[in-house]
C-alpha cells in the first residue's frame, strides 16, 4: 500500500540524506544540513508498505509563494507513478491551498511538473540568484 504523510517524525534521515548526497543539485550536502532543511520546511514522506521510498519538501509563506525542492522516488521504485502521487498530495494539501505563486528548478523532469500545470518562466529575465559555495 502506498501512503503520503506530512509527519516529519515518520521521515528516515539517512535514507533521505543517503539519496540527497550524491545528486546533482543537492551534493555534497552532510546529514546535519539534511536535518536543517527538514526542520525548516513543510516535509512530504512517500511510503510503500511502512517503508519511505520517496521525500520532497516545500519552502513556503503559506498565501503568496512557495518552493519545491528535493523531490524524489528512490531508483527502485521508479516508472509506477510514484512521483506522480507524491506531487500531487503536495499541490492538494490543505496548508498550502492559499498559494498563488509555485516554483521549482529542474533538469529533467518537466513532463512531470506539467502535469500539475507547472509552465516555463514567463519571464526569466526578471529572476535572479546568488550561489554562495
Amino acid at each position: 500500500m502506498i501512503s503520503v504523510s506530512t509527519d516529519k517524525s515518520k521521515l528516515d534521515i539517512p535514507f533521505i540524506h543517503n539519496f540527497l548526497k550524491d545528486i546533482y543539485w543537492a551534493a555534497p550536502r552532510t546529514i546535519e544540513e539534511v536535518q536543517v532543511c527538514i526542520e525548516n520546511s513543510f516535509c512530504f514522506g512517500i511510503y510503500l508498505d511502512g517503508r519511505q521510498i520517496g521525500f520532497a519538501r516545500v519552502i513556503t509563506d503559506y498565501v503568496v509563494f512557495a518552493y519545491l525542492m528535493d523531490v524524489f522516488i528512490d531508483e527502485k521504485y521508479r516508472g509506477n507513478g510514484y512521483s506522480s502521487i507524491l506531487i500531487d498530495a503536495m499541490m492538494n494539501e490543505s496548508e498550502l491551498k492559499e498559494i498563488k505563486i509555485w516554483r521549482l528548478a529542474t533538469t529533467d523532469a518537466h513532463f512531470l511538473y506539467q502535469k500539475f500545470g507547472f509552465k516555463l518562466l514567463a519571464h526569466p529575465e526578471k529572476l535572479m540568484e546568488k550561489i554562495v559555495l
